[in-house]
């Protein structure tokens, strides 16, 4: 793989780490301001600010999607009327992914929150709502189009000036419309388009619209600020208790993670040891990223990687960051200290190359 990058928030101290490169080309490496496509995590953000807007009384959990979007969630047995938004953000809706049909989203350059949901509404829904769980990107499209609904504001605004003006995440944004571009120091990101070959052709795809993905996969950050946002959310600087036990109350996944639960826009993993930790991870093309740590926030881990091709042993770079997890978490509940590795507290960096 091309490189890998991780930050390490512990008992107010931090570590950095870097291996491989940022560019294959001019072979720069890796640096601890660099941008990347953070995927899925984009919908830790998203549930987020639906919490917020329920600790102010603009919405419940228990609303219905037909309320806030009438005539958006019909056919082929979606039901806007039976499915809640708190099922939207813990995937028990039984709405199909509009990704998992990817000839549709080839068939134009950009797409519009309304055309996603389109896709997923022509394809039948995978269960009746509450029965079942399955990972859909179109569960938080939705999510996002209510956001905008309540606020009468785009949901990039509302997670810039809740969220992201608010703690300082100045590497932290969601693009507008169809803007491809991947803006500050940043990362190169490759693709093989999962063609399993080892000669398969790598493909820069830095530049990358992002319009299919939006609220549940369209975000851009930094370690830093994703263990800044996940440290202040595990301690409950974002939500009140109420929201806050909606968000960290879980439900079993099926067919995804390894020994995963998933709450509101959370997931919860058990490592090989046992560990448990908290956070989300998300994949986009070219680029995979975990961010894990302590249910109170006080022990966390940001990873990243510009590629997203089977490696060595692993099947995918999962293989990998169940490996730092476990090397970093593991070790440091085994051994009763901050680290295992005994860099806490310290603003430290490593350019190892392997």
């Amino acid at each position: 793989m091309p490189g890998i990058l991780a930050q390490v928030r512990d008992g107010g101290g931090h570590w950095f780490g870097t291996a491989g490169v940022a560019d294959t080309r001019t072979r720069r490496a890796r640096g601890h301001e660099d941008r990347f496509r953070i995927g899925s995590i984009t919908k830790t953000f998203t549930a987020t600010v639906i919490l917020q807007l329920v600790t102010e009384g603009q919405l419940t959990l228990d609303d219905t999607v037909e309320r806030w979007l009438p005539g958006v969630v019909t056919g082929n047995g979606h039901d806007g009327d039976t499915i809640t938004v708190r099922q939207l953000l813990n995937h028990t809706s039984g709405v199909f992914s509009h990704t998992s049909d990817q000839p549709a989203l080839s068939r134009q350059e950009s797409y519009t929150p309304e055309e996603l949901v389109e896709i997923a509404m022509s394809h039948p829904a995978d269960f009746p709502a509450g029965t079942g769980w399955a990972y859909s990107n179109t569960n938080y499209i939705l999510a996002g189009m209510i956001v905008e609904h309540v606020t009468g504001r785009i949901l990039a605004d509302e997670i810039t000036e809740r969220l992201a003006r608010p703690l300082g995440l100045m590497g932290t944004s969601l693009p507008l419309g169809a803007d491809p571009v991947l803006s500050g120091p940043h990362s190169s990101h490759y693709t093989k388009l999962f063609s399993p070959g080892p000669d398969a052709t790598v493909h820069n795809v830095t530049e990358l619209e992002t319009s299919p993905y939006w609220a549940a996969g369209g975000m851009i950050s930094t370690v830093a600020d994703l263990n800044r946002f996940f440290t202040a959310l595990l301690k409950g600087r974002l939500l009140r208790p109420e929201q806050q036990r909606e968000m960290f109350t879980t439900v079993p996944t099926e067919n995804w993670l390894p020994d995963a639960a998933y709450g509101l826009g959370v997931s919860r993993l058990t490592l090989p040891s046992g560990t448990r930790v908290w956070g989300m991870g998300g994949a986009l093309f070219g680029s995979w990223s975990y961010v894990y740590g302590t249910l109170d926030g006080t022990h966390m881990l940001a990873v990243n990687v510009n590629a997203d091709w089977v490696t060595g042993r692993w099947e995918d770079p999962i293989g990998i960051f169940t490996d730092v997890l476990e090397a970093e978490f593991s070790r440091s509940a085994q051994s009763g200290t901050t680290r295992g590795i005994g860099l806490s507290c310290l603003e430290s960096s490593s350019s190892e190359s392997n």
